[in-house]
């Protein structure tokens, strides 16, 4: 089993940037592919990011490529999402994923983490 805990949430000013992590246990974890995903108030759950498991290959959601940067450290069994140029849209509860597929849908992945409120101000 991997267990997952975001950390690095909070409010910070349109134009500005953020660094979530995700902190995994289990010996596992650099198995996993890892993903990012958010869900809004009165929304359904949207993809942010995907990672590959030795961290070669990356995905995003086009309303976040070219601002946000998926990367991981297997040796410190975390994965991060930089977030810059935060919009007031970002705003949503971000949770962390591991699987072992590439999965945008968030259907298929074994564990998850209990999410971290992303809050961005106009």
């Amino acid at each position: 089993q991997v267990q997952l805990v975001e950390s690095g949430g909070g409010l910070v000013q349109a134009g500005g940037s953020l660094r979530l992590s995700c902190a995994a246990s289990g010996r596992a974890f650099r198995t996993y592919a890892m993903g990012w995903f958010r869900q809004a108030p009165g929304t359904e759950r949207e993809f942010v990011a995907w990672i590959s498991a030795g961290g070669a290959f990356t995905t995003y959601a086009d309303s976040v490529k070219g601002r946000f940067t998926i990367s991981r450290d297997n040796a410190n069994n975390t994965v991060s999402l930089q977030m810059n140029s935060l919009k007031p849209e970002d705003t949503a509860v971000y949770y962390c994923a591991a699987g072992l597929n590439r999965d945008y849908s968030g259907n298929t992945y074994r564990h998850w983490g209990q999410g971290a409120q992303v809050t961005v101000s106009s």
